[in-house]
Order: structure tokens, then C-alpha cells, then sequence
């Protein structure tokens, strides 16, 4: 049964959108787009390259696959054998009620009633079946406590606005601390396993 990852980057206070540039996410007006990029290291590439390293398949909201697909496919094996190899040579699945297509090799459209079929996927053998990004995608998961695990790069800067993984209205959840580090630039990374719904109490 493959497990299904999430790799985000968030602001300190949750903001997930537009982390590359900022064109990337304007909708409702946000204009910080590109708040990664003052912290972008080689022990940020690093760790990202070894998540990407576990990858059997990839699950992308429509819009992280429009960016992944204007790019990815211009790199070489050779110039990326880690991120920009699997992305162009492992399956693809793209979660869209408005794409009609997907033209980049390996890449399938999941119309219809997604959430149907990520479980179906995740019943299949194999190694992780990773989502990044992809914050529609991933909410909308999270509310069917399909996400078996949680891989945040959390960056030093409080944004204000944006949209927010964890959004108002997510289903109560529990999540288990697996591990944590810090990298030269501030950024941390945390990996959290689900735990079931919270407790709760009083002193």
C-alpha cells in the first residue's frame, strides 16, 4: 500500500501560497509571492532531494502541475537526476475538474470524484505517492484523513495574508512529531504523522 506524503513550504504563520515567485499565486490579490527565496540554501535543496528520493508517483493539484509542467520537463536527467528525473519519468496524477488534458509525459487527469480515486491509488504497491504543494489538493484530503504524512519546510517570516494550509474550518486532527531539524537559514522541517482527533482538557 503506498503512502501518500505532503511536502509544503509554510510562512510562520501557515501561508503556503506562492513560495517561488510572484507570479506564481496571485489570486485574491496576493502580492508576497516568492517569500522562499531569501532562504533558499543548499540544506533546503538537500532535504528536499532526499524526500524526492522516496517518490514512486506524484499527486499535483492543477495549478502545481501547470508550474511543475512549464519547468520540469526543460531539465535534464542529467542536470537533475534526483527531482527533475523522477518528475519527468514517474506517473503523474493530476487532481482537476477543469483540465481536460495533460500533455506531460506520465501525467493522468483525475476527474470526477477524487477522493475515489486517491484511495484507489493508495492501494496500489509501491513507493510514496507524494503530493507538493498543491493546497486545494491537500485540504481537501485532509478532510478524509487520507495524508498518512506531513512534511513541512516552515520559513521565518510571518506573511499576513495568503492562503493557509491549515485553513479555517479543517477537520480537528492530531499530528505526531517524527522529526525536526533546523538549517542554516532559519528554516525548520518538521514531519508529522497523524494521531486521530485531539483530546482535550483544562488546568
Amino acid at each position: 500500500m503506498a503512502k501518500l506524503t505532503l511536502t509544503t513550504m509554510l510562512s510562520l504563520d501557515g501561508v503556503m501560497q506562492a513560495p517561488g515567485g510572484p507570479e506564481e499565486d496571485p489570486r485574491d490579490g496576493f502580492d508576497l509571492g516568492g517569500w522562499v527565496v531569501p532562504y533558499a540554501d543548499e540544506g533546503m535543496v538537500d532535504r528536499i532531494t532526499n524526500w524526492f528520493q522516496r517518490a514512486g508517483s506524484f499527486l499535483l493539484g492543477r495549478r502545481t502541475y501547470e508550474i511543475f509542467a512549464a519547468y520540469w520537463p526543460q531539465v535534464s536527467d542529467e542536470e537533475d537526476p534526483v527531482i527533475a528525473g523522477r518528475l519527468n519519468r514517474l506517473p503523474k496524477y493530476v487532481a482537476s475538474t477543469t483540465l481536460e488534458r495533460a500533455d506531460w509525459q506520465g501525467s493522468t487527469v483525475l476527474g470526477g470524484d477524487v477522493v475515489a480515486a486517491v484511495r484507489e491509488l493508495k492501494q496500489q504497491p509501491g513507493d510514496e505517492l507524494q503530493i507538493h504543494g498543491s493546497g486545494v489538493l491537500a485540504r481537501s484530503l485532509m478532510a478524509h484523513d487520507l495524508i498518512d504524512e506531513y512534511r513541512l519546510l516552515v520559513y521565518p517570516v510571518v506573511l499576513g495574508k495568503g492562503h493557509r494550509l491549515f485553513a479555517e474550518g479543517a477537520v480537528p486532527t492530531a499530528l505526531r512529531l517524527e522529526a525536526t531539524d533546523a538549517l542554516p537559514s532559519g528554516v525548520t522541517t518538521q514531519t508529522y504523522t497523524p494521531a486521530g482527533r485531539p483530546t482535550f482538557g483544562s488546568f
